[in-house]
């Protein structure tokens, strides 16, 4: 299966691809199983954590919707960007404190490298009226 861009900024997976693409988060799951149904909207995420790799896939595949979409409203910014000369290469998580599917508050440390480094974040997660959203990097 591959993921792609369909015409209205979402995302849709080709079936008729015999080989599933394995989600860029590093869950070991495919994309279809992983993390497009997140990207897609079908569904939320039930963890800080499974929220933190939806957002990471949205960075490999440039899907700022997502991005927006899962900021919290109080730390978002007005536009999204995304660095299209960036390619992600691997996800890796560190550490995660709370963000289970009863919490209300979790952190989620990890280190995702692209083709010019790594970049390494303690990224606090807040949930509100049952959905999670990415509210900022705890730092150090």
């Amino acid at each position: 299966m591959r993921a792609a861009r369909g015409r209205a900024g979402g995302y849709v997976v080709d079936v008729s691809d015999p080989v599933p693409d394995p989600c860029p988060c590093g869950s070991g799951k495919t994309f279809a199983e992983c993390c497009g149904p997140l990207l897609s909207t079908e569904r939320l995420a039930e963890t800080a954590e499974e929220l933190m790799r939806s957002r990471y896939a949205a960075y490999v595949y440039g899907n700022r919707e997502h991005l927006w979409r899962t900021w919290h409203p109080k730390t978002r910014p007005v536009d999204v960007v995304i660095d299209p000369s960036v390619r992600w290469i691997s996800l890796q998580i560190n550490d995660v404190r709370d963000g289970g599917a009863d919490d209300g508050a979790g952190v989620v440390e990890f280190t995702a490298t692209h083709d010019s480094g790594t970049m390494h974040e303690r990224s606090r997660f807040e949930r509100r009226a049952g959905r999670w959203f990415y509210l900022d990097d705890q730092g150090d």
